[in-house]
């Protein structure tokens, strides 16, 4: 435990200043050269001990190491007993109560518990010594109990001195770790909103590619039939274009929804979107069924979009890439989960290009991320031409209600 100079400063100096006026006042008024003589051996010995305790504050603040305060404590004792041995007045033995002050302040409590019990036994063996009945004598009772007071009274200042500075260095302690805690929670701050920011990136690009992606899909495919059947059917190309015309418009609309949806106005209607879906895909090429059964009050938007955009994805499979010519699509809402299958008659997925942007690649996994934060989950069955039973089978259910952020069924 180190010395703190700076604990309770002005007391030294006090003591020491009470000290010298009274040991002068003591020499001036007493007759004969004897006290006299001894006044500048005891104002040299309390300017030394002004001197260091300015010494050990320039030297040692805010605190003095055990060593060198073991060193000052043992410096000030020589210089006590100088001053008290060339004070003819006795008020120097008050200096003796700075020994368990100083001792409590550098080396804890008990050192100055001991320091003051010896600082008595000393004067007591002083009295035996040098003064015959000393106990029988009232003044010499009387110094004894004052001495005893002070010390008592020093030890006190210092234990509270040493609580304050036990309390100033926790709070300097605890300070320090809210300095620390406060960093960490910066530094988790920013990694937070960096991955927020990485997660928004990817649902905007999931929603960008189930919504628009598909929609431009169709308005390419229905472009290109339009194309190819403008000069042999023109009633062909015109519905093509038409619906072209359809999905563009569809595009905008989901955009507009989406909108809609982050104000808070009107709900997205799963069964409605399907039915508008199916009703605009089917041609002279293409048969496209709906079958809905049981009710989606109770299920939430984000689980509605998730089965609203898996079932554009598989549609737009099966259409481009499997080329199928009937499809499938069953909704059923369930108390505890809704499913929905969307099932074709076309080559599956194995036949589809590689490089093709839907099939197995970006809209698959897309879909998967989107049913699987809702707790929910994707089957895909990818049954083969050479199979009674071609085409694809694309399952999605989904919950009832969402898990919380962070959770696992």
């Amino acid at each position: 435990m180190a010395s703190p100079p700076t604990a309770v400063p002005w007391i030294p100096p006090v003591l020491y200043t009470a000290v010298l006026v009274g040991g002068t006042y003591h020499a001036a008024v007493a007759d004969g050269p004897v006290h006299r003589g001894r006044t500048a051996g005891f104002a040299a010995g309390l300017v030394l001990l002004l001197a260091l305790e300015l010494l050990e504050r320039r030297r040692w603040s805010p605190s003095t190491p055990a060593r060198a305060a073991a060193v000052l404590l043992a410096v000030r004792v020589v210089l006590f007993s100088a001053v008290a041995v060339a004070d003819g007045s006795g008020v120097s033995r008050a200096l003796f109560v700075l020994v368990p002050f100083t001792a409590c302040l550098a080396f804890g409590r008990r050192a100055g518990l001991l320091s003051g019990a010896a600082c008595v036994a000393l004067l007591v063996a002083g009295y035996a010594v040098w003064v015959p009945r000393w106990w029988v004598r009232a003044a010499y009772v009387s110094d004894l109990l004052m001495f005893a007071l002070g010390l008592a009274l020093a030890l006190s200042m210092a234990a509270v001195a040493v609580r304050e500075q036990d309390g100033r260095a926790r709070l300097e302690g605890v300070l320090a770790e809210l300095e620390r805690a406060h960093s960490r929670l910066s530094d988790y701050a920013l990694r937070v909103a960096e991955l927020s920011a990485a997660g928004e990136r990817v649902r905007v690009a999931r929603e960008i590619h189930d919504s628009l992606g598909h929609h431009l899909t169709a308005v390419a495919v229905q472009l290109e039939k339009a194309e190819a059947f403008r000069e042999l059917d023109p009633v062909a190309s015109a519905e093509a274009v038409s619906d072209a015309r359809w999905s563009a418009g569809r595009a905008l609309t989901e955009v507009r929804e989406s909108v809609s949806a982050l104000r808070g106005a009107r709900p997205f209607s799963l069964t409605r979107a399907l039915a508008d879906l199916v009703r605009h895909l089917g041609d002279d090429r293409l048969t496209v069924t709906l079958d809905v059964t049981g009710e989606e009050a109770g299920y939430d938007a984000a689980s509605l979009t998730a089965l609203y955009r898996a079932a554009q994805e598989a549609l737009t499979n099966a259409r481009r890439h499997g080329r199928a010519t009937r499809i499938e699509v069953t909704a059923a809402y369930g108390e505890s989960a809704a499913r929905l299958v969307v099932a074709d008659n076309g080559r599956g997925f194995g036949a589809a290009p590689a490089a093709a942007p839907s099939g197995t690649g970006f809209g698959i996994r897309g879909m998967r991320e989107r049913v699987e934060l809702l707790g929910g989950h994707v089957e895909i069955e990818d049954r083969p031409a050479t199979r009674p039973t071609a085409g694809a089978v694309v399952t999605v259910t989904v919950p009832r209600g969402p898990l919380p952020a962070g959770s696992t069924r």
